[in-house]
C-alpha cells in the first residue's frame, strides 16, 4: 500500500531525533543546585510515600490524604507558593464511583426480531452511565472496524458509514501504518467514544479479537469526575454533554456471531484493517438494554504549587511538572501482601517532582525561570488520568498560559539511567530542549522500546495533550552499562513480579543515583522551556497539533 506523503513524514518522526547541535550551557549557581539533588532526599520521599501506613495512597482514603499532607507540607517547606483553589494548595476532584446493578440486562435483536439475551460476565460486560442510574437503550447495531477516524492519514472507519442514532461495534487496534504514538492515541477507548458522538451514535461496544481474551472486570466500578455543576465533567467511559448513552465489551463469541449475521467473513475483515483499509458494514442486529447503576461519590485532591517567574511579561505564562500521587490502594493478596504500596508506580515520579521544586527554589536573581513554574501532583491516574483529565481541562491557571508539560510516572529507577525515552517529545517543538538536557547530562536519547505498550497515551501527559498543549513523559532507554542495550528486557522481567502488585514496595530493587538523574534531566528540560523567548509549538503537520492544537 502506498502511504500518503503526512503518513510518511509522521512514521519518520516516531524515531528520535539525532542531539541538537547547539550544546546547552547553565550558569554556575543552576550547576550547583543540580549537584545539590541529593539522593538520600529522592529515597526519602519515596519511603514516607511506599510506607504500610498509607495504605496505598488509594484517592478518598485516610492513606491519599496523608500523601497530600506530605507533599504539601514539602512545597511549603521550599517557598513553593499555593496555586489551587482559595488560596490553597489543592483541587477538589469530586469522583462518582459508578456500579453496574445485577439486573441489568443486555440482548440482541435479529432481522427477524427475535430476541437473544446475553448473558453478563460471560458474554458481555457494560460499563454503568454515570450521569443516568436507569437507562433503556435500543438501537440498531454497526461495525466501525477500529472506529478510527483520521483524515490526515487517508484512513477513516466511517466513511460512507451511517451512525447516527446506532450503537457501533469495533475492534481495538490501529492499522499497521500508524505511527506508535498515533496508533495508541486512535486506539484509546476515550477517543474512539468522542469520534463515535461526533458521527452521531449513541453508544460504542468494544469486542475482544481473540477467543481468550478476558473481559473488563468492573467488580471495583468505573470512575468518573464531577464538575461543579455536578454534571460529569471527565471519565475514560463516558462522553460527557451529548447523546452518548452506552459503553461495553462482547466477546469473540459474540462479536463472531454478528459479523456471521451479516455475513462477513472475519479473517478478510481483520485482514483489510490491518493493511489500511476501512472494512466497515451494518450489521443485522440491533441491542436492547437496560442498564441499571448505583453511584458512590468521594472527594480527592490534586496538589498544585506554584514558583512566579523573574520577567515581568512571560511571568504569566506556565511550565508544569506533574506526577500522579495516587496509587491503587488495598486489593487482592498477591503473597501474602495485600497493601499496593507503590513504590516506584508513583512514588518515585512524585519524589522526582519534589526535588524538582527544591532545585528550582534555590535559585534567585537572574537565575530565576522568567515564566512561571507550577507543580501538580494529581490523583485518580490509576482510575483513568482523571485528576489530570480535570485539572487540565480545568486549571488553576488560565489554561491558554500554560506552555508545556513535563510529566514524570514510573521512572523506573532499577539501573543506572544512560538513556532516554522522551515519548511525546517528537510532536512539538520539546525534542530540542530534551536533546540539549540528555546531551548535557551525557545521555542518549533513543526511540521508544516498547511501543506496544502504548505509553504515551497510559499517563497524565496525554491530558495535556488533549487540551492542546505539547506535553512529554521520560521514560528509560535500552542502553546499559555493559553495553548490550538491552534494559528492556531487564524492565520486563521485573514489572512481571512488581508492576501493580503488592511487591512494588521498599523491598524492591532501586537505583537512587538514576533517580538524581531524572531530577536533573526533567529540570533541565522544563527551564530550558521557561526561559525560551518562544512557547514551545506543534511541529508543521504534526497528527496531534492537529487534533487538539487549536484548543
Amino acid at each position: 500500500m502506498t502511504l500518503p506523503r503526512l503518513w510518511l513524514t509522521l512514521a519518520s518522526c516516531a524515531v528520535a531525533a539525532p542531539l541538537a547541535a547547539q550544546s546547552l550551557t547553565v550558569g554556575k549557581k543552576v550547576a550547583r543546585a543540580l549537584e545539590q539533588v541529593q539522593p538520600a532526599d529522592f529515597k526519602a520521599h519515596v519511603q514516607y510515600l511506599a510506607d504500610d501506613k498509607l495504605l496505598g495512597r488509594q484517592p478518598g482514603q485516610p492513606g491519599y490524604q496523608m500523601a497530600v499532607d506530605y507533599v504539601t507540607a514539602q512545597l511549603k517547606s521550599f517557598g513553593v507558593q499555593p496555586a489551587g483553589e482559595n488560596g490553597s494548595y489543592v483541587q477538589r476532584v469530586r469522583l462518582r464511583r459508578a456500579f453496574v446493578k445485577p439486573n441489568t440486562r443486555l440482548a440482541l435483536r435479529d432481522a427477524q426480531g427475535q430476541s437473544q439475551p446475553l448473558t453478563m460476565g460471560t458474554d458481555y460486560t457494560v460499563y454503568p452511565n454515570p450521569e443516568v442510574p436507569s437507562l433503556p437503550v435500543q438501537a440498531p447495531l454497526v461495525f466501525a472496524g477500529y472506529g478510527i477516524s483520521a483524515p490526515e492519514l487517508g484512513y477513516d472507519d466511517y466513511q460512507g458509514l451511517d451512525v447516527t442514532g446506532k450503537i457501533v461495534v469495533v475492534v481495538a487496534g490501529a492499522p499497521r501504518p500508524f505511527p506508535s504514538t498515533v496508533a495508541a492515541a486512535s486506539q484509546s477507548a476515550l477517543t474512539v467514544m468522542r469520534n463515535a458522538v461526533q458521527h452521531g451514535a449513541v453508544g460504542v461496544i468494544i469486542a475482544a479479537s481473540k477467543p481468550k481474551a478476558m473481559l473488563s472486570d468492573l467488580k471495583r466500578g468505573a470512575y468518573s469526575v464531577l464538575g461543579t455543576d455536578g454534571k460529569v465533567a471527565a471519565s475514560r467511559s463516558y462522553v460527557p454533554g451529548g447523546a452518548f448513552k452506552l459503553l461495553g465489551n462482547v466477546t469473540a463469541a459474540t462479536f463472531q456471531r454478528l459479523l456471521a449475521a451479516a455475513a462477513v467473513d472475519t479473517a478478510q475483515a481483520f485482514a483489510a484493517l490491518r493493511s489500511g483499509k476501512p472494512a466497515s458494514v451494518a450489521l443485522r442486529h440491533s441491542l436492547d438494554a437496560a442498564v441499571e447503576a448505583r453511584y458512590e461519590e468521594l472527594d480527592t485532591y490534586n496538589v498544585v504549587g506554584q514558583l512566579p517567574g523573574a520577567d515581568t511579561r512571560l511571568r504569566s505564562e506556565y511550565v508544569v511538572h506533574s506526577a500522579h500521587l495516587d496509587h491503587m490502594g488495598i486489593g487482592a493478596p498477591v503473597k501474602g501482601d495485600s497493601i499496593y504500596n507503590g513504590a516506584h508506580d508513583n512514588a518515585t515520579g512524585v519524589a522526582s517532582v519534589l526535588e524538582i521544586a527544591r532545585t528550582y527554589a534555590k535559585l534567585k536573581g537572574a537565575d530565576r525561570p522568567k515564566r512561571s513554574i507550577l507543580f501538580v501532583l494529581q490523583t485518580g491516574e490509576e482510575l483513568g488520568l482523571l485528576g489530570s483529565a480535570y485539572f487540565a481541562a480545568n486549571p488553576t491557571v488560565p489554561k491558554a498560559n500554560i506552555v508545556a508539560d513535563v510529566n514524570t510516572d514510573m521512572p523506573t529507577i532499577i539501573a543506572p539511567l544512560l538513556s532516554v525515552v522522551p515519548l511525546g517529545a517528537q510532536h512539538s517543538t520539546l525534542d530540542e530542549p530534551v536533546n540539549r538536557a540528555a546531551a548535557y547530562l551525557n545521555l542518549a536519547v533513543e526511540a521508544d522500546p516498547e511501543p506496544e505498550q502504548n505509553r504515551f497515551i497510559r499517563s497524565d501527559q496525554f491530558s495535556f495533550v488533549m487540551q492542546g498543549i505539547p506535553a512529554l513523559h521520560i521514560k528509560y532507554g535500552n542502553k546499559t552499562a555493559d553495553g548490550k542495550n538491552d534494559l528492556a528486557k531487564t524492565v520486563q522481567a521485573w514489572r512481571a513480579v512488581t508492576y501493580h502488585k503488592p511487591q512494588d514496595d521498599m523491598s524492591g530493587t532501586f537505583d537512587f543515583e538514576a533517580g538524581k538523574k531524572y531530577v536533573q534531566l526533567n529540570f533541565l528540560i522544563g527551564y530550558q522551556v521557561a526561559n525560551a523567548p518562544q512557547r514551545p509549538t506543534w511541529k508543521s503537520g504534526d497528527f496531534f497539533g492537529g487534533r487538539y492544537g487549536a484548543k
